[in-house]
């Protein structure tokens, strides 16, 4: 019963945001042929009943899995939605100035008084709602497979002299579930080898909530090649902590047959423990935690002291942990001689600006840091925005990244 009322609380939000973005259609369509008319408005409706159905069948359906004909509606319904948001915020601006005008004729007894709606307002709210619309439709049919290869020296000080031009590769956030087919990441592991990585790092979320849905990805994935190996960490979408499982021993084999899925690619997986990689005799340490958030929602499965142990007199350590908010919550507070971490988890929110100069995303309101190099003394933080995608089937601005660092002694 509580879930029928949710449902008819949105349809009924969906119904009113729509009943007043229709006022701003009418406006600017007022002068079109009335045939014309009614076949916008017919079309106009339509998209609503089929958003209503949707979002019911959805809810009917909630818990199977998804397919990409779900997946791919659902989205354009979403983006049709986000951009009639924008269409209000220009109705509400033309309703305030509406109200202060009728305001002003009562106060000055003024006879002439037009209280019709700015055709002006209605024009511009539809033109700018279009700009995201747009952005987002390219994001789905461009921007989810263009892999962007990021290339970024780093300097250190007390980097050892046989690392001086080391390379390594890091990918993030796959999410193997949202991949209609194995084509993508078949391109993507392509342009992976073609780096020649002497390291190769990938820094969680490798499914969306199943270890099955890696399954018909493995053979592909498996071909990642490095010259000192390719290792890897759990996001918080490894662990199924977002499924009903019939029972707590069925989240605990999904678990088990994901790690087990990392070993079967040819990837270390680092369970709050760390590796020594060396060369022409000397040595770095390379560190690898679970998920650790420190947002509210977001468990604290890694043991950083645990993966520390060991490497205390190592000159030079790379940590990998899913979450860039580890940086702040315990890695600058407690190691403070971690020279490198590389995080994942924020995929710049799959929407936002990235252009030389700015970079803004609205997830930057919610993690301090959260695409690109941040920098606190001697210790660098890398947020790589991902090479997949979750929920939204694409990418506008923050594209899939690969990205590559060469390490120097400076």
């Amino acid at each position: 019963m509580r879930s029928l009322l949710s449902s008819g609380t949105i349809i009924l939000f969906l119904f009113l945001v729509d009943l007043y973005v229709f006022q701003a259609i009418k406006t600017v369509t007022q002068s079109l042929d009335p045939t014309a008319q009614r076949v916008l408005f017919f079309l106009y409706w339509a998209i609503f009943a089929i958003t209503a159905g949707t979002f019911v069948l959805a809810a009917a359906t909630r818990g199977t899995p998804p397919n990409a004909y779900k997946t791919y509606l659902a989205s354009t319904l979403f983006i049709f939605f986000a951009s009639k948001l924008v269409v209000v915020l220009f109705l509400l601006v033309d309703d305030s100035v509406r109200i202060a005008r009728i305001a002003f004729h009562y106060a000055s007894s003024e006879t002439a008084f037009d209280p019709s709606r700015s055709k002006f307002l209605s024009q511009m709210g539809l033109l700018v709602a279009a700009v995201p619309f747009t952005a987002f439709i390219y994001g789905m049919v461009k921007g989810a497979y263009d892999y962007q290869v990021k290339r970024i020296t780093l300097k250190f000080p007390n980097l050892p002299q046989a690392f001086d031009g080391y390379k390594i590769l890091q990918i993030s956030d796959l999410h193997t579930g949202s991949f209609n087919s194995t084509e993508p990441l078949q391109e993507a592991v392509k342009l992976i080898n073609r780096q020649e990585a002497d390291l190769v790092f990938f820094t969680g979320d490798l499914v969306n909530n199943m270890a099955v849905e890696v399954q018909q990805h493995i053979g592909t994935l498996k071909e990642i090649k490095a010259r000192a190996g390719v290792f890897s960490v759990l996001g918080n979408h490894d662990y199924g902590d977002y499924v009903s499982w019939p029972s707590p021993e069925a989240k605990r084999e999904n678990l088990r047959t994901l790690i087990e899925s990392h070993g079967r690619m040819g990837w270390q997986i680092l369970m709050n423990e760390h590796r020594i990689i060396e060369k022409d005799g000397e040595k770095i340490a390379v560190l690898g935690v679970e998920n650790w958030g420190n947002r509210a929602g977001f468990p604290k499965y890694g043991r950083l002291e645990q993966a520390y142990a060991g490497t205390e007199d190592s000159p030079f350590k790379v940590l990998l942990s899913h979450d860039p908010s580890h940086w702040d919550g315990e890695i600058n507070p407690k190691y403070n001689d971690i020279d490198l971490t590389l995080s994942g988890h924020t995929h710049g929110m799959q929407f936002g600006v990235n252009i030389p100069g700015w970079k803004w995303s609205p997830v930057q309101y919610v993690y301090k840091q959260w695409a690109g190099l941040y920098k606190n003394g001697r210790q660098h933080l890398y947020v790589n925005t991902g090479l997949g995608f979750l929920g939204y089937p694409g990418r506008v601005g923050f594209l899939p990244e690969i990205t590559v660092f060469e390490l120097k002694k400076a």
